[in-house]
């Protein structure tokens, strides 16, 4: 089972940590030393603060993924999170089932950039494809269903699973429910593999 510890000045996890993490310990800063095993280490970026404040120095250890919980987060932090070696990046105050996906995605070996960048990168990739000849529609879809297809190919298109779930009429649920299945048939990790994958690009 994969551990978490959540890091901020002092040892006190914020209700939708404890709720996402049940079992997960905290930490105050200064009890960050590289005894910690491997898992997952949420650090809390308070306002007005830097990285550079919150991190330990040298990057991740062997088998531990960083994930930043951001009070004010932005593209800008968001980058900033994954140059320091940070596996994903995400609001402090996240829903807890945001907070379990993050977990999910970051512990399968991907990559959180948040769903406003997100959408911005595959957005852009999808108009850089669109003025390419088209790639070979290949078989990647045989082993999904006709709905994870109709999925698959929206999230290739940037939208959002709210706008997913308004298109064909199902809650956001079902289409995490879906992505779910799809990364899992595909052997995929997140939503930019998806969106690579489907327009015939290395992943």
């Amino acid at each position: 089972m994969e551990k978490h510890w959540f890091i901020d000045r002092h040892p006190t996890a914020l209700p939708n940590w404890r709720e996402a993490q049940p079992a997960a310990r905290c930490l105050a800063r200064a009890q960050v030393a590289a005894a910690i095993g491997e898992g997952i280490l949420w650090f809390r970026l308070r306002a007005g603060e830097n990285l550079a404040q919150i991190l330990p120095a040298g990057g991740p250890a062997p088998g531990q993924r960083w994930v930043i919980l951001s009070d004010e987060p932005d593209d800008a932090a968001i980058l900033a999170a994954f140059a320091a070696g940070a596996a994903g990046c995400c609001n402090s105050h996240a829903a807890p089932e945001v907070l379990q996906q993050v977990a999910l995605v970051v512990g399968n070996g991907g990559l959180w950039v948040g769903q406003n960048l997100l959408q911005r990168v595959i957005g852009g990739s999808a108009r850089i494809l669109q003025q390419r000849p088209a790639a070979p529609a290949g078989d990647w879809s045989t082993s999904l269903s006709e709905r994870e297809t109709e999925v698959a190919r929206l999230v290739a298109n940037a939208a959002s699973n709210k706008e997913i779930a308004g298109r064909l009429n199902i809650s956001e649920r079902t289409v995490k429910a879906h992505l779910t299945s799809i990364f899992e048939k595909l052997k995929l990790r997140d939503r930019l593999q998806l969106s690579l994958h489907i327009n015939g690009l290395p992943v």
